[in-house]
């Protein structure tokens, strides 16, 4: 819906957004967003799901479990559209980051000395982590491939190694971050959480033997 609105959030703060001109989005996992047309992809003011919103003519609640609300009162409507997506098939990798998590599988040691390969695209309950190894003490490593390593890559394999120690069977489970390119605010965020950061050369990687990677 694109309507004129003002927004106010009563929660851990309290938040306000004046009278104007905004796109609400209310998905099918009962999320709802609030956005300008100056955030890029990013909302102004959100509530995540488990919620529930309840229309009051053209007052909006929305209430979470914990008790926070989000209260937008809708002065006009300019638009107000409904469609079905559907289901979600996933995010395809591009060719050049699946090679890289098939030559790295394939020279599995260049982790380390007696490092093995468990699997490829390990399952989780969060998405598959690209690859799970051991290493010579058998302890379990779980390796994210990025071409490009920023900290949003970081924050992706610290979510699957908080849930992977979890299991009993598999902590401790240790991290390895790899990428083409690893930025500096990648490779500080990796090292504070105990993240080893492995710098990728995809044209070496597909001829050379594993010595040639250099692992921080």
């Amino acid at each position: 819906m694109i309507a004129r609105c003002q927004v106010d959030y009563a929660g851990r703060l309290t938040a306000h957004l004046p009278m104007a001109t905004r796109l609400l989005l209310v998905k099918s996992d009962g999320s709802v967003s609030v956005h300008s047309d100056d955030r890029a992809y990013k909302p102004l003011n959100w509530m995540s799901p488990p919620c529930w919103l309840i229309e009051d003519g053209k007052l909006w609640i929305v209430e979470n479990k914990q008790g926070e609300k989000l209260v937008i009162s809708i002065d006009e409507v300019f638009h107000d559209y409904t469609q079905a997506l559907g289901a979600e098939p996933g995010l395809q990798k591009d060719g050049v980051e699946a090679h890289l998590q098939e030559l790295l599988a394939e020279h599995i040691k260049t982790l380390g000395d007696g490092y093995t390969l468990v699997r490829r695209e390990f399952p989780t309950a969060i998405g598959p982590v690209d690859i799970m190894a051991r290493d010579a003490d058998g302890r379990s490593v779980a390796v994210e491939i990025k071409r490009r390593g920023e900290i949003d890559g970081v924050e992706q394999l610290t979510r699957y190694l908080e849930l992977l120690n979890r299991d009993p069977l598999l902590a401790p489970v240790q991290g390895v971050f790899a990428a083409q390119i690893i930025k500096p605010q990648a490779r500080t965020l990796a090292e504070d959480r105990g993240i080893r950061c492995l710098t990728l050369d995809y044209d070496e990687l597909r001829g050379i033997e594993s010595d040639e990677f250099r692992l921080f």
